[in-house]
């Protein structure tokens, strides 16, 4: 989010030539506190995809949940 840009804490889920990732993580550095390497490219997209699908999950429950407890 916005925040965590600002703050420098973004998370940075990278994948491709692990050398290019080397070259390119002193810059990700800058605006992150965490940089992965995940391997080949696309794995990169891969994890943040999964990342999201976890997230939305969470929401889903915790949305039919208090529609639940409304009810």
């Amino acid at each position: 989010g916005v925040g965590a840009a600002r703050a420098g804490n973004l998370t940075f889920m990278v994948g491709g030539v692990e050398q290019e990732f080397d070259a390119a993580k002193e810059l990700l550095i800058c605006m992150g506190s965490n940089v992965i390497y995940c391997g080949e490219v696309g794995t990169g997209q891969a994890a943040k995809i999964c990342n999201n699908m976890l997230l939305a999950i969470s929401m889903i429950g915790t949305a039919e949940t208090m529609n639940l407890g409304i009810r």
